[in-house]
């Protein structure tokens, strides 16, 4: 933990007004409007507030470089990769044909991210299913992540295990016990902060997994005991005051990626100036 860090994380603990943490503002590309070409995208994020985004694969280099050229011009860094194809074709698969397309979308993935210059690849590791069980996802999934690990090293870009709703790595401390495993650098946790309200509490999370969270998620979720529901920024159950004060805890100095539905200018003006509320402690 840095002085500005502790600092931050003291002020909470006196009781004095606290500081802004030391965590960027990042936008999920996927949140800015599919009808602009890239160049008004990356710029509305920049006017919208954000310092960072989070981009999808593209397999397609002509694409690729058009989204080098708007981050550059916005100057709008592109930080993370979220990878596409782990959902449909899970690494845990019994599939090898499945686990093929999965590799072969993390290994285009991790060469968006060093060609964007980002530093990591979000993951979703495996999916528990009828077909698939709990103990042949986890042992997949790291087979097969360990295949990864040379080219992710070469790239010097880590790949990032999230958490979702996969029925899989259901506990901070196995997730801890999951990422260690790998005895690497280039295995890391990005941790979402809003997909763990069901079945635990996200500071606790943040605490247990510390220095291993290499990115953060952002978004709010409501479950009343009959029904369940995404809900904007701070009108949800997460407890923001304590997501403040694990984040300073701990230290993290990253980014956090707001994934949540698009909208227009005003919409993601609102959701930029309810992050700041949330890394201020307000």
């Amino acid at each position: 933990m840095n002085r500005r860090t502790f600092l931050a994380a003291s002020a909470v603990a006196l009781g004095a007004a606290p500081a802004k943490l030391p965590i960027k503002k990042g936008v999920w590309m996927g949140m800015l409007p599919k009808s602009m070409s890239f160049q008004e995208r990356f710029k509305l994020g920049v006017d919208c507030g954000f310092e960072q985004i989070e981009c999808p694969t593209t397999p397609d280099q002509r694409e690729a470089e058009e989204m080098k050229k708007a981050s550059e011009a916005a100057r709008l860094p592109i930080h993370s990769v979220m990878n596409m194809a782990h959902w449909k074709y899970p690494l845990s698969s019994a599939d090898p044909a499945a686990v093929a397309e999965s590799v072969k979308g993390m290994e285009t993935s991790l060469r968006n991210a060093k060609f964007w210059g980002a530093d990591a690849v979000l993951l979703v590791p495996a999916v528990v299913n009828a077909e698939t069980s709990y103990k042949d996802a986890y042992v997949r999934s790291q087979q097969q992540i360990k295949k990864l690990l040379p080219l992710a090293q070469q790239l010097k870009v880590v790949i990032a295990v999230e958490n979702v709703w996969n029925k899989f790595l259901l506990s901070p401390l196995e997730f801890c016990r999951y990422i260690d495993e790998f005895k690497s650098p280039w295995v890391k946790a990005y941790f979402d902060v809003g997909n763990i309200i069901l079945y635990g509490f996200s500071q606790d999370w943040i605490r247990t997994l510390g220095k291993r969270i290499v990115k953060i998620h952002l978004k709010d979720f409501k479950f009343d005991g009959k029904s369940t529901a995404w809900v904007p920024l701070r009108e949800g159950q997460v407890n923001w005051a304590e997501i403040y004060k694990a984040f300073g805890e701990i230290g993290y100095q990253g980014t956090a990626t707001v994934e949540l539905p698009g909208g227009d200018e005003a919409y993601l003006k609102e959701v930029s100036r309810r992050v700041d509320l949330i890394l201020t402690g307000a």
